[in-house]
């Protein structure tokens, strides 16, 4: 009997020892949770570095239960262990991409080649396409005549058998550019490596791709084959960075509404070296028509003063006019002077429950008494203010929020902020990310006490 006891006392020591308490799990959910949500702030480097940070039940519900970026979510697939990668396959909010486990591309797989195409394929290249595997130089010829409808036909033909060189496609594309749906079929189809699916979206793109053109840049995103941030070092022309910071409505294959905050993010990183100095947005915006290189150069030329005049080739259509307006600096303020801050002192007044509470905010939303901005500058406790959902309400999708203007300014505010508090040093963003879960004040009272030191309680 006292072998028996002795057994289960240890094994019963063991499973303290090993297994965490209800009171650390429910402080790695919450870490969790507020890493998930400073990540779509974070520059890339930051994020790989606080993820390694993360012990392992951290990282664990990080991955499998919260709302990931895009971008998060390919940093995560590329540097994250095989448990990681499982966890997110497995994770209901992770939509839209081929992660491990689910399936990719599936409306376009299930379409079979039409039989009218290989006859017309045959008669282009003087032999039967199936007789032996396409060179990349006939493939590359292909893609170029039958890729300026969408994907579908480049798909077809890349299913046909194939020898694809990542080399000589970069190059033929360099010299005379690709159709946007055969770039977009061959992120879809092909396994490229990163500087091949980088240099792609390098060039501009042809007249005739004029509505299509940024489909590659949403799929190469959504396909997990880039990071925002690397979308805007890549893309060239610049005004094609600047527009997919800020796409115009219209029925296409379009950025999810947390997709179009990253790449606004992103884009406004890129063009921080600009400041708030009007002189150097007009300069920006004279300059983005015609500028053949990405983003980034355009920004450094127009910062050193380096960039020839502009040849006058292209006048700023609207859409890129409203784009750098959109992601301009601004200090414009609503109006409604009693009212208006009554709305601003009830964010740091909680409401009985959180339905009135998300009831009062739309109301003063939808009346233009509160922005975005005023959300996150104001509403405490600063965890709330950055996840829209305790704000506009709990929706089965982030993109079924019905204030997309609220929540792209949300993001910008926060980027701003956390930006200017913290920059690109990963161990300041660490300590606001070990502060975010117990701080009670807003967010810029939580980055004043981080990159000030001293107590950072917030509590009375």
């Amino acid at each position: 009997m006292r072998v028996r006891n002795q057994y289960a006392y240890e094994h019963s020591t063991r499973r303290t020892r090993t297994m965490p308490t209800a009171e650390q799990d429910r402080t790695s959910r919450r870490l969790a949770w507020c890493v998930a949500h400073l990540l779509r702030h974070a520059p890339d480097h930051v994020v790989v570095d606080m993820t390694r940070r993360l012990d392992r039940p951290t990282l664990k519900y990080l991955c499998r239960d919260e709302w990931l970026a895009a971008s998060t979510v390919t940093l995560l697939l590329r540097h994250a262990g095989t448990d990681d990668r499982g966890y997110i396959a497995r994770n209901p909010r992770v939509v839209g991409r081929p992660l491990p486990g689910l399936p990719g591309p599936a409306r376009y797989a299930r379409r079979r080649t039409p039989p009218e195409l290989l006859p017309l394929l045959r008669a282009e290249l003087g032999r039967d396409p199936g007789a032996q595997p396409l060179t990349t130089a006939e493939l590359t010829g292909l893609l170029r005549r039958h890729g300026r409808r969408g994907p579908r036909v480049s798909l077809d033909i890349l299913a046909l058998p194939h020898a694809l060189a990542p080399e000589p496609l970069l190059a033929e594309h360099a010299r005379l550019p690709l159709p946007a749906g055969s770039v977009e079929a061959l992120l879809l189809a092909a396994d490229l490596p990163r500087e091949t699916v980088a240099g792609l979206l390098a060039t501009a793109a042809a007249p005739a791709d004029a509505r299509s053109w940024h489909r590659p840049a949403v799929r190469a995103v959504r396909m997990g084959r880039l990071t925002h941030e690397e979308l805007v070092t890549h893309v060239a022309p610049a005004r094609h960075t600047l527009l997919l910071g800020h796409l115009p409505a219209r029925r296409s294959l379009r950025w999810t509404l947390p997709e179009q905050a990253g790449m606004q993010t992103a884009v406004m990183r890129a063009l921080r070296p600009l400041g708030d100095d009007p002189r150097l947005w007009a300069e920006l915006l004279r300059h983005a028509p015609g500028h053949p290189g990405p983003l980034p150069a355009l920004v450094a030329g127009v910062v050193d003063g380096t960039l020839p005049g502009p040849d006058g080739a292209g006048e700023a259509d609207p859409d890129l006019a409203r784009a750098v307006r959109h992601l301009a600096p601004t200090a414009a303020e609503p109006t409604g002077d009693v009212e208006r801050e009554l709305a601003l002192a009830s964010l740091a007044v909680p409401m009985e429950s959180v339905e009135e509470d998300i009831r009062w905010v739309r109301d003063c939303l939808d009346r233009g008494l509160l922005t975005g901005i005023d959300v996150i500058r104001h509403k405490l406790p600063a965890c709330w203010a950055l996840d829209e959902d305790h704000w506009l309400g709990d929706v089965d999708h982030p993109d079924r929020h019905d204030h997309a203007g609220a929540v792209l300014a949300a993001h910008a505010e926060a980027y701003r902020l956390l930006t200017v508090a913290l920059g690109e040093d990963p161990e300041a963003w660490w300590r606001t990310a070990r502060t975010l879960p117990d701080f009670a004040g807003t967010l810029p009272h939580l980055l004043l006490r981080v990159t000030e030191g001293g107590s950072v309680s917030g509590r009375p």
